[in-house]
């Protein structure tokens, strides 16, 4: 970066040439820690596994997420080791100084989680073994670490090693600022980022962001002064019983929104609408039935843990990523939606009333039939006119979905009848395209597959073009053609990805969003593929 801006200014080279000699794909490690060269060389290797998330990590391994959160807010350097995550490890893996799961890939929960929080994660490392009754860990060599002991995590290289390695701290200068004003100057495409939390806002704003494209509401909700209240409304047997405990967590919800639309001013902010299935939320099946069990075996009142077991069985799914989730849950209990949508507006109301011209997106996740678009539009329509009526301002914002089922794609023409922006979710429209598991498929074939040239490359990492991408491709050209005011825009890990923002560029979509930390990244492929049109 030094040598293309240094050229530039001494008159050898355009800034279009400039930008073009830099690669995107490293300018990640730029922002990001990592391991002093020697020091890694000479280090012992555990174990390889999923390059998840990019950066480099220190810290005693804890199995635990709770111990992890209170010895990571207490300041203490620790390793978050899990077999898998799921959205109840995100307080512990906040202030932890990396992840290391057993199973999983590049687009698992872990690796997206991470990436977000511009955190090391190493996924997939199938090799290595977790005995939680003795908190030990064995590496694929047969060396056993216990809790406590420290190793070292390389996120980009997916390489655990054991020990303290030499940690190189990231430094940002006046020669990145002068080339990303370059690139900020030749883009067309709009850059924006994957963002939760008002600090996520923060972050990214730091590195350019023009806005948030996707706001994952259930993040908010795995809070732990939350969860009772959601689980409540998840019990609940009846339409009264669930609001009860959707009116306590109307206000919580408020507050989210409320500061992040302070914190992201007048730029555009997308916020997903409730999408995982709802056991997610609950404790896991295994877990109550050995709670359960132990009760009884202590002859102990065991029938509020049974209740909540019959409730987990019922909520249990075959397959939950094609259950229970998305727009099906909305449709199936509206009032959700509804109390998420009333905070919504609330607050952008209420901080339009500050002067600040907020734009809500909302978006519907899931959606696979037009009805099911048009259904919720309408109602959800309706408690955003009530609410700002009941306010007394009116605020710009826009409906439209998240294409992530094929055949949404083939009907786009239908859908964007109702819909005022699709924003393509490629993690879940890869799965659901190929047919591919993306928690599972890495791990099991897909590395191999790439190694034997099956296939060019990970679709979960690089947009697959000539199929997926063409389905982005022929969804837009058809919704256009309906409404030629359609935005169109990806907000999976692909929208990072330099070769598919690229992608993206080229069949004319007006902005990727990305985790915070991977927004030069795609800014500059963004620049590079103007130049390169030309």
């Amino acid at each position: 970066m030094r040598i293309a801006v240094e050229m530039c200014e001494e008159g050898i080279i355009s800034k279009e040439r400039a930008i073009q000699l830099v690669d995107p794909y490293s300018v990640n490690q730029i922002l990001l820690p990592c391991f002093d060269a020697k020091a890694m060389e000479e280090a012992k290797k555990i174990a390889h596994g999923v390059n998840a998330s990019p950066g480099a990590a220190v810290g005693k391994i804890v199995f635990d997420t709770e111990e992890a959160a209170k010895r990571g807010e207490a300041g203490e350097k620790v390793i978050l080791v899990r077999v898998e995550t799921c959205p109840d490890d995100i307080h512990g893996m906040a202030v932890s100084q990396g992840v290391l799961t057993l199973r999983g890939g590049a687009t698992s929960h872990a690796a997206v989680v991470a990436k977000g929080m511009g955190k090391p994660c190493v996924s997939g490392c199938e090799d290595m073994k977790i005995d939680l009754a003795n908190e030990t860990l064995t590496g694929a060599d047969g060396s056993v670490y216990h809790k406590d002991d420290v190793i070292s995590l390389d996120g980009g290289k997916g390489v655990v090693m054991a020990g303290a390695v030499k940690l190189v701290e990231a430094q940002i200068d006046d020669n990145w600022n002068k080339f990303f004003s370059w690139v900020d100057a030749i883009k067309q495409l709009k850059v924006e980022a994957n963002a939760d939390t008002p600090k996520d806002i923060e972050n990214a704003l730091k590195f350019g962001a023009e806005g948030v494209g996707l706001c994952r509401t259930e993040h908010m909700f795995m809070d732990p002064d939350r969860l009772p209240w959601v689980q409540k409304m998840i019990i609940a047997g009846t339409p009264d019983a669930r609001r009860e405990a959707l009116d306590k967590l109307l206000p919580m919800q408020y507050s989210d929104f409320y500061a992040m639309f302070k914190a992201i001013g007048e730029k555009p902010m997308t916020v997903r609408l409730l999408d995982p299935p709802l056991h997610e939320f609950l404790p896991s099946k295994e877990e109550l039935i050995k709670e359960v069990a132990t009760l009884k075996a202590l002859n102990q009142d065991a029938k509020e843990k049974e209740e909540l077991l019959h409730i987990v069985e019922g909520l249990s799914e075959s397959n939950p990523m094609m259950g229970l989730r998305g727009c099906r849950l909305g449709l199936t209990y509206p009032e959700i939606n509804e109390m998420q949508v009333r905070a919504i507006f609330e607050a952008a109301c209420d901080v339009k009333k500050e002067g600040i011209n907020v734009q809500p997106w909302i978006m519907i996740p899931l959606i696979g039939h037009v009805n099911e678009l048009k259904v919720a539009k309408e109602i959800l329509e309706k408690v955003a006119e009530i609410v700002m009526l009941e306010k007394g301002i009116r605020v710009e914002y826009k409906f439209g979905t998240m294409i992530e089922i094929p055949r949404a794609a083939l009907t786009a023409d239908e859908v964007a009848q109702y819909a005022e922006f699709f924003s393509f979710g490629t993690n879940d429209l890869t799965q659901m395209t190929f047919g591919y598991s993306r928690d599972d498929a890495e791990g099991k074939f897909l590395n191999r597959y790439v190694e034997q040239k099956i296939l060019p490359a990970n679709p979960f990492e690089t947009l697959d073009q000539k199929g997926v991408g063409k389905l982005v491709e022929m969804s837009m050209t058809l919704g256009k053609a309906v409404n030629p005011k359609l935005v169109g825009g990806v907000c999976g890990e692909h929208g990072g990805d330099p070769d598919s923002v690229k992608f993206c560029h080229r069949i004319g979509l007006n902005y990727t969003s990305c985790s915070p930390f991977r927004i030069p990244q795609a800014k500059l492929a963004a620049a590079q593929a103007v130049v390169e049109s030309k």
